[in-house]
């Protein structure tokens, strides 16, 4: 006979006995409290929003106003390369550019955001144009720039250039991301860089997010 065997059924009769001592109300209360802790530490997988960029050719650019881009510099090449390579990994595309070949590409090609979106596509020789246009940048209120007030929004824009259509949006999504997640943080309390950092970051993923089945924690602040 399994020694083992006793020792378990009797640490599952000390269980039963336990639990029928305890109130029937403080039973489903502790069930709900255990169910609620794991949803807490856990994830969801969410799929992608548009996923016609798998078995195609893309590329990603991004552009903001001239104020922005002024005040924020290296704000848009690096959302283009950040979600570009994020793509490449995760997208399944059959072609994509490099993000250093394709940042050189539009830094040579300066009148790009003023060209149709068929002929960007062009340009890349891409059949699927991922646009994103910032709107909105900031790390602190106008006028108050002794606390941290960050936000970003802007629009990502898929373009089909195979399609009939080929400068009309396919898809659209509006996106609007803040850091940090309570008022009152001063520079005293954190660091330029790092509010710059979270904040580009937690945009970068939700707008990467759009194109591939991923996984977020259920208690993510943004």
């Amino acid at each position: 006979m399994n020694r083992s065997l006793p020792i378990r059924l009797s640490l599952n009769t000390f269980a039963l006995l336990t639990l029928s001592s305890i109130p029937g109300c403080i039973i489903p209360a502790m069930i709900g409290g255990m169910a609620e802790s794991h949803h807490r530490t856990g994830s969801t997988t969410y799929p992608a929003e548009y996923d016609r960029i798998a078995g195609h050719s893309f590329a990603v650019v991004c552009s903001a106003s001239r104020a922005i881009e002024a005040e924020h510099p290296g704000i848009t090449a690096r959302i283009t390369q950040r979600v570009n390579d994020r793509l490449i990994q995760n997208a399944n595309p059959s072609y994509a550019i490099p993000s250093s070949d394709l940042l050189t590409v539009l830094y040579n090609t300066p009148q790009w955001p003023a060209m149709t979106r068929e002929d960007i596509a062009n340009l890349l020789g891409v059949e699927r144009l991922v646009v994103i246009e910032i709107v909105d940048y900031r790390l602190h209120e106008p006028g108050n720039q002794y606390v941290w007030d960050g936000a970003v929004a802007g629009v990502v824009s898929v373009y089909e250039s195979d399609s009939a259509l080929p400068n009309d949006p396919i898809f659209e999504k509006a996106l609007s991301i803040s850091f940090p997640d309570s008022t009152g943080f001063m520079r005293s309390d954190i660091p330029e860089a790092a509010v710059t950092a979270e904040l580009s970051n937690r945009f970068i993923n939700r707008a990467a997010w759009l194109f591939y089945e991923h996984e977020e924690p259920n208690i993510i602040a943004y």
